[in-house]
């Protein structure tokens, strides 16, 4: 049996979160903003789960671009995470944050963040250049628009990118239900964050338990 080099594992990559914040998101039409903050708590909570090497990244924080969302700093406390404040809007520019990434000695590069069409196209085309082998998270970034977002995510293919989802990260990290010591804590995500998937699995698990069954 022989997997594909390309599947993402808790050990085989970084995961950078980029400048997930208050007024990046206010401006962001092309992902409705509930879908965008749940899944990032998805990728934020996976990154927790299978303790996958992370980078959260802010562009000046505190006189711009505010706080990240609650949904990155429930998993990534400010208190307690080392959070890389920039002024340049491309990650890979910014020498602190390329070393804090490039660092942790991972080839594979997860990215993930606002907006599309910059603060994610920058770094995933340096990235590529630098011979890394880069994957966005496609719904866990957003743009001014539907048509600036697809853009950067069409160009980033074009350029070798290879584009997941949030909940397709977190599956795949799982990939085996055998997994018990992370399988209780992905349901529980799922359950908070997972849209409808989570109601099923809530559903499912209520109507599966012998009290629940009718007399």
């Amino acid at each position: 049996m022989k997997l594909s080099p390309q599947l993402l594992a808790p050990d085989n990559h970084a995961l950078v979160l980029i400048d997930l914040e208050g007024q990046m998101g206010f401006a962001t039409h092309s992902i409705n903003i509930t879908d965008l903050r749940s899944n990032t708590a998805l990728i934020a909570g996976a990154s927790r789960i299978f303790n996958v090497s992370t980078v959260v990244t802010t562009v000046v924080e505190e006189s711009f671009t505010g706080p990240v969302f609650p949904e990155v700093e429930e998993f990534y406390p400010k208190a307690t995470s080392n959070y890389l404040d920039r002024t340049s809007m491309n990650t890979w520019e910014d020498e602190a944050a390329y070393h804090a990434i490039t660092g942790l000695g991972k080839k594979k590069i997860v990215l993930a963040g606002l907006w599309t069409s910059i603060c994610i196209v920058e770094p995933a085309l340096s990235a590529l250049a630098d011979g890394y082998e880069v994957y966005v998270v496609a719904d866990v970034c957003g743009d001014v628009t539907l048509e600036a977002h697809d853009r950067a995510m069409q160009r980033m293919i074009h350029a070798g990118v290879q584009p997941v989802t949030a909940l397709q990260y977190l599956l795949e990290l799982q990939r085996d239900w055998a997994r018990t010591e992370t399988y209780a804590p992905v349901m529980d995500l799922v359950k908070k964050y997972g849209g409808s998937y989570g109601l099923g699995v809530q559903y499912a698990q209520h109507m599966l338990q012998p009290e629940a069954a009718p007399a």
